[in-house]
């Protein structure tokens, strides 16, 4: 069957993402470091590509700097990109980040196998960020981050032994407590521009259970408020942590009770009529979902209201 001509590229090994960039064979078939990198492995083109290992990227300029008013929210001394597997990866995405990497880092899921952060790798958002979300840095920040690739570099090209895996291993999750403390300071130096998304999103939150199209087209998912906000689901997520302790999940999740109880406490609306309004498919849903926020049933919480 003939491949589609749009169809992504995918580069099942890192042995074959180095013959795409044209360079020499990894030293080790699970994890490498590479320096001037270019944005996409050649040949793909326009074509997006998909890989089967984690990508950090390092670039000396990103052209996806936040601005607010006159002046900038974002640090100038370039950034990091981050993929996970599986993850599409597309030309023009690629482009998007700011020219060519200064390093790129790639680590196949098996090179991790039997340590902890194989775990806990995936639960860093930042590897489902869109690129304009990529992580700023000041000089001290960059400082931190380049040595920390350096030492995996220099550990890698060395003399392999038992204890290079445990070694860059360890760096690694360094780097990525690193990255995820930096995009903590992220968000906080974008504070004034993220209290407006803020708003935009109670807004969209407010018109979606104003709509009486909710019971046809179901409560609002994180994905649904990503795309209206043009951020990535991670982002709108770690974003909303940062701001207000909550996921974004949390965050319709409290919206979706407010609205419950308002229906319960002001309407004669049955249980069934008050889950149909709000989006569930099923009364019994809804109750459970109810009780399990509140510690109440919806009946309970109504009579609540009620005199004896």
């Amino acid at each position: 069957m003939k491949k589609p001509e749009n169809a992504p590229l995918r580069f099942a090994s890192l042995s074959e993402a180095h013959r795409a960039l044209g360079l020499p064979s990894p030293q080790h078939p699970l994890i490498s470091l590479v320096h001037g990198a270019g944005p996409a492995p050649t040949g793909a083109g326009p074509q997006p590509h998909v890989l089967s290992f984690y990508k950090i990227s390092y670039r000396p300029r990103l052209s996806s700097r936040l601005t607010y008013g006159q002046g900038y929210y974002d640090f100038a001394e370039g950034g990091l990109l981050f993929a996970a597997p599986g993850q599409l990866i597309g030309a023009a995405e690629e482009d998007a980040g700011g020219g060519c990497s200064q390093y790129t880092l790639l680590i196949h899921p098996d090179f991790l196998a039997g340590y902890p952060l194989a775990k806990k790798i995936q639960q860093y958002g930042f590897f489902t960020y869109s690129v304009n979300e990529a992580l700023h840095v000041s000089p001290e920040e960059k400082a931190v981050l380049l040595a920390l690739l350096d030492t995996i570099g220099a550990e890698l090209a060395s003399r392999l032994d038992e204890f290079s895996q445990d070694v860059v291993v360890a760096q690694l999750e360094l780097l990525l407590t690193y990255a995820n403390r930096f995009y903590k300071r992220q968000f906080l130096t974008r504070k004034a521009v993220h209290s407006g998304l803020l708003q935009q999103l109670e807004e969209i939150l407010a018109e979606c259970f104003r709509s009486e199209d909710l019971p046809s087209r179901g409560i609002p998912t994180v994905q649904y408020l990503a795309e209206r906000l043009h951020v990535s689901p991670s982002y709108l997520s770690d974003m909303l942590r940062a701001l207000t302790g909550q996921s974004a999940q949390q965050h319709i999740h409290d919206k979706l009770i407010a609205q419950a109880k308002e229906k319960l406490s002001t309407t004669g609306l049955s249980v069934s009529e008050v889950a149909y309004a709000l989006g569930f498919e099923h009364s019994q849903s809804f109750s459970r979902f109810f009780k399990t926020k509140t510690a109440l049933t919806p009946l309970a919480f109504r009579q609540s209201f009620r005199p004896n």
